[in-house]
């Protein structure tokens, strides 16, 4: 499936204004609810809600979920910064503790 066709079909993020989250070493990374990466918060607030965090077995689903731009983003490094993340986790990388915040 592509991905606009897997986004459809996740619960609806509108009432959150941002994602947080936190790696193992403190280190926090922000994902905004805007135009642009409100894809992103759909995928990782569906991510947060299933897994509890963002550790292996959710990066894995959260790859298969980005579909065709997960390709994209193997090909480019830096191109997509939040499908990076998930490739990172999903090569053995440290997972992510996660905080939603409502709109």
């Amino acid at each position: 499936m592509a991905f606009a066709e897997n986004l459809a079909a996740l619960p609806s993020a509108d009432h959150l204004a941002r994602i947080e989250l936190t790696a193992p070493s403190g280190i926090k990374e922000v994902i905004e609810n805007k135009p642009g990466s409100a894809g992103s918060v759909r995928v990782y607030a569906y991510l947060a809600a299933k897994y509890g965090e963002i550790n292996a077995a959710a990066a894995e689903e959260g790859l298969v979920l980005y579909a065709e731009h997960t390709e994209d983003a193997r090909v480019h490094p830096g191109k997509h910064a939040n499908i990076d993340r998930l490739l990172r986790v999903a090569a053995g990388g440290s997972g992510y503790a996660v905080q939603l915040y409502s709109a």
